[in-house]
């Protein structure tokens, strides 16, 4: 079955927004913190934004902080990201991931430490 369904990409223009949300069917979610990568073409994935398992805790990439805002509905299994003032260069195959946790501890960037992952959903923007 799948764990991790993404929706909310698109195409827009600079300076529009898209909503991203992904599902979760892992259980209980709020044992996981959740987290946004994000991908294109010949660049290897990077960290967008993370949530700790309560929401207490988020970071961000530096080029997304003030735009991008990551937040999560433990009753509807969901994690959402909002995405704001885009520009071209946030073009990029977005991907939800989701780390098990023990603790409601800090989030963590690095992506080899995530344990599952969705497929992604494709964000474009046109100049």
């Amino acid at each position: 079955q799948v764990q991790l369904v993404e929706s909310g990409g698109g195409l827009v223009q600079t300076g529009g927004s898209l909503r991203l949300s992904c599902v979760v069917s892992l259980r209980p979610f709020s044992s996981f913190a959740m987290g946004w990568f994000r991908q294109s073409p010949g660049k290897e994935r990077e960290f967008v934004a993370a949530i700790s398992r309560s929401g207490g805790d988020t970071d961000y990439l530096d080029s997304v902080k003030g735009r991008f805002i990551i937040s999560r509905d433990n009753a509807k299994n969901t994690v959402y990201l909002q995405l704001n003032s885009l520009k071209p260069e946030d073009t990029a195959v977005y991907y939800c991931a989701a780390e098990l946790k023990w603790s409601d501890s800090l989030v963590v960037t690095q992506k080899e430490l995530y344990d599952y992952w969705g497929q992604g959903t494709q964000v474009t923007v046109s100049s």
